[in-house]
């Protein structure tokens, strides 16, 4: 029997997704497309129980997610995505739309991973979801933005059917590789802010630290190809400025016990999602130098964590730079 056929059916006006990836941001998402009056399953090998949102139906084999919509997200650790891409791969052709809502890059070259799905599958269709969203926003219904970035109109358009809602608004963007660096670079930089409010910065400090880490973070993406305008719009400067008030936030949260002097392994069963942030934190650093970009607040971060942040190396960084890297 073709797997599809065991699928309840949706009412043909109810947009299709499926979600890849049962943590509670791949949860998150599907309760926010549930909400949205779209058809959903969640693809999952964890068992959820009564914890499964409401109009969200439980899928484990892709073949079923891939039967079941065009539209798919995957929403896996960035060290998973290929695994996954790969196993998604078998079960889905050219006409998919395939997007991730993954904040990393994977490996020491620091591989997107839209280009890792479209090395894995047969989607050419490829998107990614950004900006300053919280899983736990999300499930509970609370006003929330996304950036989808994409060069396909029609899987931007699929992605604001299924996702937008009077308590959801998403955000289109052509720029696909900036905006997926600015979800990773924002990610890291989202420690520092948690660390610098731990450590007291004063306000000017913390507004210094964000200007010059957003300014950082958009040569950054520039030289690997994405566009700087990218970083100084919802996608960068938004996304780290939401995060002064995102106190739940996981990197933050993370931030928050590093500079209440925690050890990192400690500082990490803070937060309740995985946070990639600290492991792609030197990997940048090291990718700025090989490829010519200044990046002190990064290297500072990076030193940092190989002994402990320190408050002194990154006022040190913020008095030190050239006033003309952040006119």
């Amino acid at each position: 029997m073709n797997v599809a056929m065991t699928l309840r059916p949706a009412s043909t006006s109810s947009p299709r997704v499926a979600v890849i990836g049962g943590g509670a941001w791949g949860v998150a998402l599907a309760t926010a497309a549930a909400r949205a009056g779209s058809d959903v399953v969640l693809q999952t090998r964890r068992n959820l129980g009564d914890s499964l949102p409401k109009g969200v139906r439980a899928v484990r084999d892709p073949r079923e997610s891939a039967n079941h919509a065009r539209l798919i997200v995957l929403a896996v650790p960035s060290g998973a995505c290929r695994v996954v891409a790969r196993d998604l791969g078998h079960h889905i052709d050219g006409s998919h739309y395939v997007v991730h809502g993954v904040r990393g890059l994977e490996g020491d070259d620091l591989q997107t991973v839209a280009d890792v799905i479209r090395g894995e599958t047969p989607a050419r269709r490829t998107g990614a979801l950004g900006g300053p969203a919280l899983a736990q926003d999300l499930e509970a219904g609370r006003p929330s933005v996304l950036v989808v970035g994409t060069r396909y109109p029609e899987v931007s358009e699929c992605v604001t059917a299924t996702f937008g809602s009077p308590v959801l608004r998403i955000y289109p963007t052509r720029d696909l590789r900036g905006l997926e660096w600015a979800s990773a670079l924002v990610g890291c930089l989202t420690i520092a802010v948690g660390y610098a409010q731990a450590v007291q910065m004063s306000p000017g400090l913390i507004a210094a630290l964000i200007s010059r880490s957003i300014d950082e973070a958009s040569r950054i993406a520039a030289a690997a190809g994405g566009e700087e305008s990218t970083l100084l719009g919802l996608a960068g400067y938004g996304d780290l400025l939401a995060s002064i008030t995102q106190s739940d936030r996981p990197e933050v949260l993370v931030g928050t016990a590093l500079g209440l002097g925690k050890a990192r392994e400690d500082a990490l069963k803070a937060a309740p999602l995985r946070v990639e942030a600290l492991e792609l934190i030197p990997r940048v650093a090291q990718w700025a130098a090989q490829n010519g970009v200044s990046a002190p607040i990064f290297r500072a971060l990076a030193d940092g964590l190989d002994d402990g942040l320190k408050a002194d190396s990154i006022l040190h960084e913020l008095m030190t730079l050239p006033t003309e890297l952040s006119a």
